[in-house]
């Protein structure tokens, strides 16, 4: 929408950041469209602790220059720390930021010239601070620390080359912590910019109680992850339909690759690729179908649409290994005793393999993990994460004779394997020698604990191996389940961070879930044989075996 007639305020009473952008739009004549005006009423109504989340392309640097402006206006000493991802981007800002003082209607006159300072320090006419500047402009990873403000202002601080791993966010957050120290109590902090990771730092200060605006390029949307059908009923009548990403991707034309019947999608011709149905462009004058044909086109990956115009937070790699993907449930697996027969069920499965795999920290270099994974399998060959935990502290804790195990890691592993009736725990040796199985087999017989230990050592490259293991489950629907608490922990950010063509990277968890995944066999699913045993006791063999079968072959 075209920029609306405000009233030039009196000489005795000052502008609104409304009124003072206005008059800037008036000035610069810009059309300026209903999402820049949310925006401008946000800045200005905001609480002390801040969020705007907005799509690519939206202006919202030249938005905070003026806001910034607007601010020295009312009072000449208020002191602005500015941070962008490194120094060059926060200096447009900065560099911003003065020019609209300098050409304002209600400024010029007062800063044009007497502004002191370049772009990374300056201070404005009536700031007597000569310590802390008016303007402070700096990367994230900048050293802030003598500094102090009245806002603190982080501008597009999440991005790609300081997101791509935990210890680059942790980094990164690290920084922002050093930010708070700067500010003077009652100060203001505004965070602003798109999501690049699943674990979004906007997301984190939003959960802290801030006060949040988020613009999307689209207000509704939906998905079709492989369009291999002739028609769609759809929650709302779609404005655009993008096909595909990268490359090969295109915005279908209605009237000649679809129809529409009140909400049905009809296709002339199914792509079989992936779908995207959009309404309610927030500035369709700006972005119409062949701009965002042309996005979509240059966009790598479907994460990075989704974060960069949608504002789903998500990481902006692919992820071949998508722990959205893995069925969540929650039952607990249960044995008992039936007609002669030790038979472990979860829900209405049965629960016919296990595989338990400890992957040890001690004696690795970059690894501080002491990773372990569980694993069931029922007779139709699906399977059930049940457990990754951590296991913590010594390898194993003794009593004061020096010989009975009360603690460490492998009393932990102990309780887990009676805990879970497991009859085999494989450890992986890389690093360790014979020092932890040894260990734990101790622990279990001084337990009495019936379980096997067995001892591998991994040879194959890491990275192939998880995703030969992991990959074809995540792919075939309902093949991998996991446990809510799986799902709670430290697995799933793994997944999503774990990129293919990097070798050093965090992978503890992965590593340790496709050595459990490997030991269970592909199972077909068949007419299931009892194996006539006892009655159930405490390390029980609770597995049925195969059975034995005459078969005829004709040559």
């Amino acid at each position: 929408m075209s920029a609306s007639p405000a009233p030039t305020p009196d000489d005795d009473e000052k502008a609104s950041f409304v009124e003072f952008f206005w008059l800037w739009a008036r000035e610069q004549r810009w059309t300026v469209p209903e999402i820049h005006w949310r925006a401008v009423h946000w800045l200005e109504t905001r609480g002390r602790l801040a969020v705007l989340r907005c799509f690519r392309g939206f202006g919202k640097s030249t938005i905070l220059a003026v806001y910034n402006a607007w601010r020295y206006y009312h009072d000449p000493g208020y002191r602005i720390l500015h941070q962008g991802d490194q120094d060059k981007t926060a200096f447009k800002t900065s560099r911003d930021t003065r020019a609209v003082l300098r050409r304002h209607p209600l400024t010029r006159g007062q800063f044009a010239d007497d502004v002191r300072g370049e772009a990374s320090f300056w201070w404005a006419p009536g700031n007597n601070d000569e310590r802390n500047p008016s303007m402070q402009a700096a990367g994230i990873t900048s050293n802030i620390t003598s500094s102090r403000c009245d806002e603190a202002q982080n501008d597009d601080v999440e991005v790609p080359r300081n997101i791509t791993n935990p210890e680059n966010r942790e980094k990164m957050r690290y920084r922002l912590g050093e930010q708070v120290h700067c500010m003077v109590p009652g100060a203001r902090r505004l965070f602003i910019g798109t999501p690049h990771t699943h674990d979004s730092l906007y997301d984190e200060v939003q959960a802290m109680g801030a006060d949040c605006l988020t613009i999307r390029m689209f207000e509704r949307e939906h998905r079709i992850e492989r369009a291999t059908r002739d028609s769609y009923e759809l929650p709302f009548v779609p404005d655009i339909v993008l096909s595909g990403i990268g490359k090969g991707a295109r915005a279908l034309v209605r009237g000649k690759d679809y129809t529409l019947h009140g909400k049905t999608m009809r296709l002339k011709t199914p792509t079989g690729a992936l779908l995207d149905c959009y309404a309610g462009s927030a500035w369709p004058e700006r972005f119409d179908l062949e701009e965002m044909e042309k996005r979509r086109k240059e966009t790598r990956t479907i994460n990075e649409w989704d974060s960069q115009y949608q504002l789903h937070s998500r990481p902006t790699h692919d992820i071949r290994l998508d722990p959205d993907r893995m069925i969540e449930y929650h039952e607990e697996p249960k044995l008992r005793a039936a007609n002669g027969s030790a038979v472990m069920t979860l829900g209405d499965a049965r629960i016919v393999g296990m595989a338990c795999r400890w992957d040890p920290a001690s004696g690795k270099l970059k690894s501080d993990v002491s990773a372990v994974a569980l694993i069931l399998q029922d007779d139709a060959g699906r399977r059930y994460l049940h457990r990754v935990v951590r296991l913590t502290g010594d390898i194993a804790e003794f009593d004061q004779t020096g010989h009975n195990i009360i603690g460490g890691q492998v009393y932990q592993l102990a309780m887990l394997v009676r805990q879970f009736h497991v009859p085999r725990v494989t450890i992986e040796t890389n690093g360790l020698g014979q020092f932890a199985p040894a260990t734990l087999k101790q622990c279990l017989k001084q337990q009495r604990i019936v379980c096997g230990v067995a001892e591998e050592v991994a040879a194959a490259n890491k990275n192939r191996r998880i995703l030969e293991a992991l990959e074809p489950l995540l792919m075939s629907d309902g093949y991998l389940w996991a446990h809510a608490s799986v799902h709670e922990g430290p697995l799933p950010p793994q997944m999503r961070d774990w990129n293919a063509a990097v070798q050093d990277q965090a992978d503890d968890y992965l590593d340790v879930t496709a050595g459990a995944v490997t030991e269970s066999p592909e199972r077909i699913q068949s007419r299931p044989s009892v194996r006539e045993i006892s009655p159930a006791r405490p390390g029980e063999d609770w597995r049925p075996k195969a059975g034995v079968y005459e078969v005829q072959i004709e040559v």
